[in-house]
């Protein structure tokens, strides 16, 4: 089986595959001081180490990564894959420096174009908001990154005093009753807003209608208010490095 870890600055997402199925999957807190010992005791109650035949790594937190090798190496002895540059995706990358474009970004992409064709606009509700756009040529071409739901909704309760943090959940209206419900309202469609708004501007410089794919912890928050967003694929980061892992292993 193949584990795919797919370790956000925010959150840790972990996909247990045998073959192209999708067998369980799991959401944890990511906490960069974690060791590999540590990571091996937390996956021991999921999962059985001894049955992973490989894993194949997205991080965008660079001191994980040395503890993941840590921990396939000693504990679940098995390849280990990290999505990075040099890694066979199959995609052509047109950024001006591949380097930057950070590894969730380009397996979204990747996963997108097999599962829903191209042109595609992938939006990854994660700590930011990303948008990875692929051509009607499959290249990846860049994208947009705006900062995320939580952090910003975080950054609003810091700053003014009077208000109070709320579940991120739609609002019965848009026109808030309560302090509650304006932010709430505030949350939903000004980020639904933000994705339409930007989609469009991408839309008009690709010269394509090309549909948008949501996927990370809130896009089901989000997608249904959006006049954009074709569907939410919340597995979409996990499939790329499946499919990442099978170019690289076959």
């Amino acid at each position: 089986m193949l584990l795919a870890a797919d370790v956000g600055n925010t959150q840790t997402v972990l996909g247990l595959y045998e073959g192209a199925e999708l067998r369980d999957h799991w959401r944890l807190a990511t906490e960069a001081h974690r060791t590999g010992d540590e990571l091996a005791a937390l996956f021991g109650r999921f999962f059985e180490p001894a049955a992973l035949d490989g894993i194949c790594l997205s991080a965008t937190v660079p001191r994980l990564i040395r503890e993941y090798e840590l921990l396939a190496a000693r504990w679940m002895r098995a390849p280990l894959l990290v999505v990075g540059p040099g890694t066979r995706t199959g995609m052509p990358i047109r950024y001006d420096d591949p380097r930057e474009v950070g590894p969730d970004r380009i397996v979204n992409a990747v996963a997108a174009k097999e599962r829903h064709g191209a042109p595609a606009i992938v939006v990854d509700f994660g700590t930011s908001t990303n948008f990875d756009v692929v051509s009607a040529e499959g290249e990846y071409v860049g994208g947009v990154l705006a900062p995320g739901i939580e952090i910003s909704m975080d950054a609003l309760f810091a700053r003014a005093a009077r208000l109070i943090g709320v579940d991120f959940a739609a609002p019965p209206s848009v026109i808030g009753k309560t302090t509650a419900m304006g932010l709430q309202s505030g949350l939903v469609y000004g980020f639904a807003g933000q994705v339409d708004g930007i989609v469009e501007r991408v839309r008009e410089e690709l010269g394509a209608e090309a549909p948008a794919v949501a996927t990370g912890g809130l896009a089901e928050l989000i997608a249904p208010h959006s006049r954009t967003i074709a569907r939410v694929d919340p597995f979409l980061t996990l499939e790329g490095l499946r499919i990442v892992w099978e170019r690289n292993t076959a």
